[in-house]
């Protein structure tokens, strides 16, 4: 309780004073430092699950964006997620877009980010993914793969990244779904999807990890379909629904909601679970699915599961409720699912779906 305190009534408030990249460095920092507080409670049995031959503890996720270059990956795990996503990597390094690039919407519970797929590159991110995969403890770490913005070749960047990385990630994410990339989502059509992921899976070593696929909120109906056919046809082995949007939907209140970049939090809630229910029809519930976009509570993440998610990301919430969250989500998941009478958190993903008929 006392770690609890401290952050929501004293760094919390503090941090949010500060320009949100200052005070996202100096989170990093502290951090790497060992200043995170640790959860007095284990996880209920209730939320465990087996998934790509790996044993996730709970279905909760750090989503791609926190962690860009695997910096504080053991930190987010202790914090009592299930599992860490870091990223997005390109192959060399390169600065982003120009400050200003990120923006809180306090009043609306969002974030507005046109970062650029700011990165310290492949080699970093690969020595300190070796380094933590050869430290005692460990855990299940993604690895969100991204292009450099002046890259003559997209699919040579992603097959780069995944050649390199793949030995040390429990699983790969080709992320096509930034809004902030130049010309990156044009990648998710279908012809230049099907080439893409073709060379990436070329790249990979045997054996090779699960290799998943991020995908925009901001589709047609077409899009999806070809999406999950050519995920189905290709071997992928699972979705990340969604990104962040370009999108901004009537009623938001916050000073920024006029710049220009992704939008996350509570308003990308709605299209981002919508486009997951309609990915797991689509796929007829063959593929996993992973749910990201506005989850700030128990009762988040388990509509996300009810609609077909098997795991479940945040990050903007952490801006605005801090690391206590994490341990409240998965306390509420589990009362959520006992109430309904799932006798584990396997039986609820896709709920909505069976029941509707």
């Amino acid at each position: 309780m006392a770690a609890a305190f401290v952050f929501d009534r004293l760094i919390g408030p503090a941090l949010r004073r500060l320009d949100p990249e200052t005070a996202h460095g100096l989170t990093l920092r502290a951090l790497g430092a060992g200043l995170a507080p640790r959860p007095r409670e284990g996880d209920d049995p209730l939320l465990a699950q087996r998934l790509w031959g790996r044993d996730f503890a709970n279905p909760l996720g750090l989503s791609a964006g926190f962690d860009k270059d695997a910096a504080v990956m053991a930190p987010m795990l202790g914090l009592g997620f299930g599992f860490v996503e870091v990223g997005s990597i390109t192959p060399r390094p390169q600065p982003g877009n120009p400050r200003p690039r990120i923006f809180r919407l306090p009043e609306d519970g969002a974030v507005i980010n046109r970062l650029g797929f700011n990165s310290g590159g492949l080699v970093q991110a690969r020595a300190r993914l070796q380094a933590f995969r050869n430290r005692p403890g460990g855990g299940l770490v993604g690895v969100n793969l991204g292009k450099n913005k002046d890259s003559a070749s997209a699919g040579a960047d992603y097959a780069e990244g995944a050649a390199a990385l793949a030995p040390f990630a429990d699983y790969l994410v080709v992320n096509v779904s930034s809004p902030n990339t130049p010309g990156l989502r044009a990648l998710q059509g279908r012809g230049e999807l099907e080439d893409l992921l073709g060379q990436v899976t070329s790249a990979l070593p045997s054996p090779a990890p699960p290799l998943l696929l991020k995908i925009a909120p901001d589709l047609t109906d077409a899009d999806k379909r070809d999406i999950a056919e050519v995920c189905l046809a290709q071997g992928v082995a699972g979705i990340v629904a969604t990104n962040t949007t370009v999108q901004r939907p009537d009623g938001l209140r916050g000073d920024a909601r006029g710049e220009a970049g992704g939008l996350s939090g509570q308003p990308l809630f709605g299209p981002s679970t919508a486009v997951l229910s309609e990915l797991y029809s689509l796929t007829e519930g063959r593929l996993p699915l992973i749910g990201v976009g506005g989850v700030a509570s128990g009762g988040d993440a388990y509509r996300k599961i009810r609609a077909g998610a098997s795991l479940v990301q945040l990050y903007t919430a952490l801006i605005y409720q801090g690391p206590n969250l994490v341990a409240r989500i998965k306390r509420e998941l589990a009362r959520l699912l006992r109430e309904d009478g799932f006798e584990n958190i396997t039986a609820a993903i896709g709920a909505d779906h069976r029941y509707s008929g």
